[in-house]
């Protein structure tokens, strides 16, 4: 047995928050992960960033033994870099958090109770909201599905309301409820299902990786939860503002992985390659507009 002086205390659960020039935003994100009667460790990677947001962190919280920052010295992406945070952590709860989400008070003690009293959850989201208090649109969603994209992308949803990818015009849950997919703006998940589901897929960037992590925890008979009592107020796109179209290349390429890898074999080549022309073309619209933007604002 350890004297009580040298025995490390495990921590209820780990915060995973990876940064890239969040400014401002990751101090505040900490300060409210901190407001909690938990025992947590949480451990920030930075990807890289060129603003003074770890400054910032360190002028706060660099005395704060709860605390540990990874620096990548680049931008990894959102997947490789929680992966090199979940390698790290060591409570039995892990909570993968942006950097530009602040948590509401008792959000943490609500999930973590739901967890250790549900024993086939093995991921959880809550409801996610903007500054105004607005509900996000990814906030509850469902696995997007071709169809679903083909309607979207010639706006035929006046003709097929029921194809869409966001349940936020349904009433708001009362109780739990498992779903199909949760916003990978914060997760939180059991080790046993990490070990069983296996990290995130590092071939995504940014954007789908969350998604991807759905479908695989639901393959593998682990439950996905929503807690509609428990909330974030997140300032989308706080840490992505520097080069949208990027995000959009990224966001684009996610969808063709995710496609190619749970989808496409489910579909005639014709049809999986409409998909993917049609994902293209998508992009190819954006950066279209984006560039008449710029000329315009020139």
């Amino acid at each position: 047995m350890c004297a009580p002086d040298q025995c490390q205390i495990v921590p209820q659960l780990s915060i995973l928050i990876v940064n890239y020039n969040a400014g401002a935003l990751l101090t505040t994100c900490v300060t409210a992960v901190l407001n909690t009667t938990l025992q947590v460790e949480i451990l920030i990677g930075d990807n890289g960033s060129h603003d003074d947001s770890l400054a910032q962190l360190r002028a706060r919280y660099g005395a704060d033994s709860r605390l540990s920052v990874v620096e990548n010295g680049a931008n990894l992406g959102f997947a490789a870099a929680h992966n090199r945070l979940l390698a790290l952590a060591q409570a039995p709860a892990l909570l993968l958090l942006n950097p530009d989400c602040v948590l509401t008070p008792g959000t943490l003690e609500r999930l973590l109770a739901f967890l250790n009293t549900t024993p086939d959850a093995g991921l959880l989201g809550c409801i996610v909201r903007d500054p105004d208090g607005r509900e996000q649109v990814a906030s509850r969603r469902v696995i997007p599905d071709p169809w679903i994209g083909v309607v979207k992308v010639l706006h035929l949803e006046r003709w097929w309301p029921q194809a869409t990818l966001n349940l936020i015009a349904q009433p708001l849950p009362t109780a739990p409820q498992r779903v199909a997919a949760i916003s990978g703006a914060m997760m939180l998940v059991r080790r046993a299902a990490l070990n069983d589901v296996g990290m995130l897929d590092d071939g995504y960037f940014l954007h789908c990786e969350d998604l991807d992590w759905c479908v695989r925890f639901a393959r593998a008979n682990w439950g996905i939860y929503l807690i509609p009592d428990a909330t974030v107020i997140h300032y989308k796109g706080s840490c992505s503002t520097e080069r949208p179209l990027r995000v959009e290349w990224h966001k684009h390429c996610g969808m063709v992985r995710f496609f190619r890898k749970f989808q496409q074999q489910e579909y005639s080549s014709l049809f999986g390659w409409l998909v993917l022309f049609g994902i293209w073309s998508h992009f190819a619209v954006i950066a279209l507009r984006y560039a008449v933007r710029v000329r315009i604002t020139r």
